[in-house]
């Protein structure tokens, strides 16, 4: 019989102890229009919550942050919303913000090149100080390397890093990622998923295999 393993509790924002920099964001979150996995967690510079690092989200826009579970973001990661976009099709300077009469020119939601919801897959790793632009879609088990500014939609497994960002390697074979992105370990019970983090962290395909099926 398999030792019993609680791990950390998904529910505790600081879940190391007399840590105040790794925060998980699920139990962090104070805002509607951002969804977080269990386990997922920001490591700041400093103690700043990671809805500091979200960078123009305003409800009205109604753009959602989407992220999965067993995230590591890295200190000073930000995420670019919606709205930080300017008008396109004149002058890019934001007349209304200012007031005192400029108001009236605040533009409608379908003047503004708004690129819908960002979404974070899961078991992905975003370095330090990367910049993630609004509308980005990144799949599952991707990595995003330090100071990268991400603009475009990022494969499964997939490396990439600069500015702006470009592929550098995928992970792992085409075939073991499709299995990956079957297996979905990360949506296994807890107690399985602690049974087998080192087939996890390893990648043992032959253990992930069984575990998927219930033959562990």
């Amino acid at each position: 019989m398999s030792e019993i393993i609680q791990g950390p509790d998904p529910k505790e924002i600081y879940p190391i102890k007399g840590n105040k920099n790794v925060q998980f964001i699920k139990p962090s979150l104070t805002g509607v229009n951002i969804e977080a996995g269990e386990y997922s967690y920001y490591d700041s510079k400093g103690g700043e919550s990671f809805e500091e690092q979200v960078l123009y989200h305003y409800e009205l826009l109604g753009d959602r942050l989407i992220i999965g579970k067993f995230c590591s973001i890295g200190p000073g990661a930000t995420f670019i919303m919606n709205g930080a976009n300017h008008r396109m099709d004149g002058s890019t300077y934001p007349f209304n913000i200012f007031g005192n009469g400029w108001e009236k020119h605040t533009p409608a939601l379908d003047m503004l090149p708004l690129k819908g919801d960002t979404v974070v897959g899961n078991d992905v790793w975003i370095g330090m100080d990367a910049m993630i632009m609004p509308g980005v879609t990144i799949g599952d088990g991707a990595i995003i390397g330090a100071g990268s500014i991400v603009a475009k939609d990022v494969e499964p497994y997939t490396v990439v890093g600069g500015n702006p960002a470009r592929q550098i390697k995928k992970r792992f074979p085409e075939s073991e990622i499709k299995e990956l992105l079957q297996i979905r370990w990360w949506d296994l019970d807890m107690q399985v998923i602690n049974d087998h983090i080192d087939a996890i962290l390893s990648l043992d395909m032959d253990v992930l295999r069984k575990v998927s099926k219930g033959s562990y």
